[in-house]
């Protein structure tokens, strides 16, 4: 249990059934009446995000999230394969549980699985990912008209905006946070 006076970005806490991460709080002492704790919270199940409104003082369970460093093997229709590097453990995840993180996946990536109570909660990756061009227009000579971007695909399937110099068969950097273009690799 902890306190909502203690609530920090990162912490983990149960409440209504639900396992959420706090992303923001606010202490608000208002001029008449008991002071309040304004939190922004981002559901770890849907990934949904509100704000929840709770008295100072008030106490909350707090969430207790494994987190298992895994490689990324393959996929197989809708089935993605994880290796623990440890103990050598497969786990298999459906492609709902991978969710959008499987624009990102490439084999041999490591990512953390993270878990509650045995419940997969989905995939932390890495900040930025290295992936393989594998179709992208060539550049037009002349078309370089300030910070002018054209589209690629890259080997996961993910189609990111890239400077026009990159070309096909180049890696690039990608964050995994907005999918967007960062350097070359």
């Amino acid at each position: 249990m902890i306190s909502t006076n203690d609530l920090k970005n990162g912490i983990t806490i149960e409440y209504e059934g639900n396992i959420y991460v706090v992303m923001e709080t606010q202490h608000v002492k208002p001029g008449k009446g008991a002071a309040i704790v304004k939190a922004k919270l981002k559901n770890l199940r849907t990934g949904a995000i509100f704000e929840q409104t709770f008295n100072a003082g008030v106490k909350v369970a707090t969430a207790r999230i494994d987190k298992q460093l895994m490689q990324y093997l393959y996929n197989m229709n809708d089935t993605y394969y994880f290796m623990n590097m440890t103990t050598y453990e497969q786990l298999e995840l459906s492609e709902a549980q991978v969710g959008e993180s499987k624009k990102f996946l490439k084999e041999n990536l490591e990512v953390y699985i993270t878990s509650f109570e045995g419940e997969i909660l989905g995939i932390d990756l890495p900040d930025k990912v290295e992936l393989e061009i594998t179709h992208t227009e060539p550049a037009v000579k002349g078309n370089t008209t300030t910070n002018a971007l054209k589209d690629a695909e890259c080997e996961t399937g993910l189609v990111v905006r890239v400077p026009l110099f990159v070309e096909q068969g180049e890696k690039i950097l990608v964050s995994t946070s907005d999918g967007k273009y960062v350097s070359r690799a």
